[in-house]
């Protein structure tokens, strides 16, 4: 951030992407290491290098936090993460592009900025569950609707 007089700009939104890979009733969800939402249950992501798809990126940060393989569907969403600090400043802003996945192969084992991974029935998730990230239980549910 630069001072500019009395006020603090914050650098542009930074576009990441999140892979909603669905496997049978089931969608896979990383425990985040770095903030945001750090030691909550998400999905697999990160920012998008200079010269990829939105299907690259998330293809690309599914295997390097994972290991698992996947097919890229159709953009479900796109949301604005805001991580401000005690003072409510804002000190990052993130858009994430939720992308629908179809698992191809592999078991999911933490790597990269993910403490665990695991597959999560998409009927137990609960929207009220403080573990897991903001928007997950309803990107879980819009992904494995028909």
């Amino acid at each position: 951030m630069k001072a500019t007089g009395r006020k603090m700009a914050v650098a542009a939104p930074v576009v990441a992407v999140i892979a909603v890979v669905r496997r049978e009733g089931e969608v896979l969800l990383v425990r985040r290491i770095n903030p945001p939402g750090a030691g909550l249950w998400g999905f697999p992501g990160g920012r998008i290098e200079a010269g990829e798809t939105l299907a690259e990126a998330a293809l690309r940060e599914l295997r390097e936090e994972t290991g698992v393989s996947a097919r890229a569907g159709a953009v479900i969403d796109a949301l604005d993460v805001l991580d401000r600090d005690a003072g409510g400043r804002l000190r990052h802003h993130f858009i994430l592009v939720a992308i629908a996945c179809d698992w191809l192969a592999g078991e999911p084992l933490a790597a990269d900025d993910a403490s665990d991974a695991a597959w999560f029935r998409v009927a137990d998730l609960d929207p009220d569950d403080p573990g897991f990230s903001r928007d997950v239980s309803a990107l879980a549910r819009r992904a494995a609707a028909p």
